[in-house]
Parts: structure tokens; C-alpha cells; sequence
């Protein structure tokens, strides 16, 4: 009898705990209900917040970023960008942006659509001005047949990681060149992070104008459908309205394989205006004009981390035989005189000397040791080399992927300012 009691009370026991268990798992459901919804809501806000920031910058583009245009000109206003089409290269005269403080938030994945642009009354440039591809039925797979050419970003796809929309409007074809992969990958990338780094730092929304210099005598992509023109440079400009001192940039930069640093190509606004005929920033007063167009202070673009980089040394400014920093990478293992500035002195544990030309650690382009035991051989320290253009003679090594020197005594070092005088 108690056996018969003992499995009633478990039984009542047992269905009482799963009833239980079926409410609390039912509640758990309806709560992760809620949460999705929540979530789903929230990314909605978070859309709708990221496009009302988008018309606010559009509608500062339009009132303070844009070049003088004619009225003939085919304008072509999307949300993210604006440009001026050139049917006869078939590509923009100009894009104009801003790259927003927004970049500094999660980033979102490349889109690659790219496309036509279907608000190019003209039609602007497709994909078979770039290549061909063939589609394999075997395996459904494609055989690609270049060209030779990147499409280029003019206004690129990272100064819009922030919105899904103006990522998306940067892969159409109006906003694409014609420029070769180790530009486009090399110093022009290097130019677009530049500029993207330094918004990041300042926390200030930047505009941008970019373009090929067009020319009526410029190649063409000859298998391209549309014949569409070769830069052999392209240039972009910039300016920060935002800071307590308004501040311009430009770069002119030949589409070709560069070793130089981005800020050997940085020239005033007012050059490019000299070379394209375009006017920008027009609509800003002249003396904000003045300011931001007529010279270029590489200070005020410099994040702290590259703060003490300098440009390499002219090749017309250079001594009598004697190379810049840049060109002792094609001098391994022979002996050269190398003129530069000395942005960084690091004294290492052992006593030793490391000494960093023209750009900052880890981006030096070349750099010197001098060590513990020849110290004695100077009649001053090493540190009392810092920010001074200098030449130094001997054996181009490669160390670490990058030209260095070993200075043994004094007489191996001689100061920029006095082979200058000697080649007068």
C-alpha cells in the first residue's frame, strides 16, 4: 500500500514539474521572441538613422563641396556622392564626397556590385570596358580576360564602410578609371587610408574632389566597348572645414607603381586648379579659399603616429652624387651617399643607435646604425642628429626589408646644407 502511495505522490509530482517546466520554457520562447523583434527594430532605427546622416552630409556637399560647373555639363547627383560625367572618356571629370567621422563605427563588407550607372543620361561606362568574361558550363564557373586595368575607385568603397547605400553607389561605373593594379593598390589605397586615418583621429568630417587629369591626347582601352581614356595621373582634394584653422590637401599622383610615401605627391589645391581649369570649393568665401587652396601644411594632415614624417629629398634637390632614401632600395650592396632627415633616434638596451630616415618606425625608408663601440668616434651623441637633413656614405645593406647603413665614425656622416653648398 505505501509502495502504491509512494508512485501516486511521484506521478503527481513528475506532471506537476513538466507542466511547470512547459510554462517556464514557453515564457523563455516568448521572451527571445521579443528580443528578436527588438533586435529587428533596432537595426531598422539604426538604417533610418544612418540615411537622415547621409542627407545632412549630401546637403553639405552640395552647399560647400562642390567645383564650379557649367550648365552643359552633365551632373550626376546620387545620395553619396555627386560627379560630373565625361561622355567623351567616358568616365567622371570629378566625384565629389564627404568622408564622414562615421567611418571610425563597425565597418561593413565590400558590396562589388558593380554596375551601370543608370543616371548617366549618356549611358556611362560597363564591364566590357574592363574585361570580358566567359561563363564554363562544365562547372558553372567563369574565365576572366582582362584588359590590364583595375577599376579604379575615384571615391572609394572604405570612405563608406558606415552605410549600406553610399558603399553601394561607389561601385557604379561612373566612379571607376581605368588604373593600373600596382597603382591601384599601392600608393593610390595608401592615399585613400591617408585621408580616411586622419578623419578617424580628428573626428571631423572631410571633403573630397577626385579625378583623372583628362586630356584630349590620352590613350585609350582599346578592346573597351566604349573607348574609355587612360589617366597618366590622377589627383585628389581635400578640406577640413571642421578644425579651428580650415585646412586643404592635394595629391597629383602619376598612375604607375610608386615607392614614394603619399605625402611626396601633396601639392596645393590651387596647382590642380592650374592643371584641370576646374574650380573648387568655389562657393566657400575667398578668404576660407585663400586659406585652404594656396598653400599645403603636411603638419596638419599628419596623424600623431606619423607626425615626424618628412618628404624624401627631391631628386633635382639632392647633392652631387648622391641619392634620396626612396632610391637606396636599388643600391643593395654598393656604396652610396644617402641624404635625408632624421625623424627618429632610438637608443636600444645594448647602447646601440638605430636611426630612421624621412618616415617613422615601422614605415622608415631607410635607417642607419651606429654602434655602442664606435660612439667614441663622434664628437657628438647620436640623438643630436634628430630633425636634421643629412647625407650618410657607405654600404646600401637590406635589413629587415629595408635599405640601412652601419656608421662607424663621424666622417661617414656630412650635413645636407653643406654638400649643397659644395655642389654651388
Amino acid at each position: 500500500m505505501k509502495h502504491k502511495q509512494f508512485i501516486y505522490v511521484f506521478l503527481i509530482s513528475f506532471f506537476s514539474f513538466t507542466a511547470s517546466g512547459q510554462d517556464y520554457r514557453k515564457e523563455i520562447r516568448q521572451i527571445e521572441t521579443k528580443i528578436k523583434k527588438l533586435e529587428t527594430e533596432k537595426d531598422s532605427l539604426s538604417t533610418k538613422v544612418k540615411n537622415i546622416k547621409l542627407k545632412i552630409l549630401h546637403e553639405k556637399l552640395e552647399k560647400y563641396g562642390l567645383p564650379v560647373y557649367d550648365k552643359d555639363v552633365e551632373i550626376v547627383n546620387h545620395p553619396a556622392l555627386i560627379l560630373s560625367y565625361n561622355e567623351k572618356h567616358e568616365q567622371a571629370n570629378w566625384v565629389a564626397h564627404i568622408i564622414s567621422k562615421e567611418i571610425k563605427g563597425q565597418g561593413l563588407e565590400r558590396s562589388n556590385d558593380f554596375r551601370p550607372d543608370p543616371a548617366v543620361k549618356t549611358g556611362s561606362s560597363v564591364e566590357k570596358d574592363y574585361f570580358l568574361k566567359y561563363l564554363n558550363e562544365d562547372d558553372s564557373t567563369y574565365t576572366y580576360d582582362g584588359f590590364g586595368y583595375d577599376r579604379g575607385h575615384l571615391a572609394p568603397s572604405a570612405d563608406f564602410r558606415w552605410n549600406k547605400e553610399a558603399m553601394s553607389e561607389s561601385y557604379y561605373y561612373s566612379n571607376m578609371s581605368p588604373q593600373l593594379p600596382e597603382f591601384n593598390r599601392g600608393i593610390w589605397a595608401s592615399t585613400e587610408s591617408f585621408l580616411r586615418e586622419y578623419v578617424a583621429e580628428s573626428n571631423h568630417d572631410v571633403f573630397a574632389v577626385t579625378g583623372g587629369i583628362l586630356t584630349d591626347d590620352l590613350p585609350k582601352i582599346e578592346r573597351s566597348i566604349n573607348k574609355v581614356s587612360i589617366p597618366k595621373y590622377f589627383y585628389k582634394v581635400a578640406a577640413d572645414l571642421e578644425d579651428s584653422i580650415p585646412h586643404g590637401i592635394a595629391f597629383l599622383i602619376p598612375n604607375e607603381e610608386s615607392d614614394y610615401p603619399v605625402i611626396s605627391f601633396a601639392v596645393p589645391i590651387d596647382s590642380i586648379e592650374k592643371i584641370t581649369g576646374i574650380n573648387f570649393f568655389a562657393s566657400l568665401p575667398d578668404s576660407t579659399q585663400d586659406k585652404i587652396e594656396k598653400n599645403v601644411n603636411i603638419k596638419y594632415w599628419q596623424t600623431k603616429n606619423r607626425k615626424n614624417n618628412r618628404k624624401p629629398i627631391h631628386r633635382n634637390k639632392l647633392p652631387k652624387n648622391a641619392i634620396n632614401t626612396v632610391m637606396a632600395r636599388s643600391y643593395y650592396d654598393d656604396k652610396a651617399k644617402v641624404c635625408g632627415t632624421v625623424v627618429e633616434v632610438h637608443k636600444t638596451r645594448s647602447g646601440n643607435y638605430f636611426l630612421n630616415f624621412d618616415q617613422d618606425f615601422p614605415e622608415q625608408l631607410f635607417w642607419c646604425t651606429i654602434w655602442k663601440d664606435n660612439i667614441v668616434n663622434f664628437s657628438y651623441d647620436p640623438p643630436f642628429l634628430l630633425n636634421k637633413k643629412i647625407c650618410v656614405n657607405g654600404t646600401v645593406k637590406k635589413k629587415y626589408g629595408k635599405p640601412s647603413m652601419s656608421i662607424y665614425n663621424e666622417k661617414q656622416i656630412t650635413f645636407y646644407e653643406d654638400e649643397m653648398k659644395k655642389k654651388k
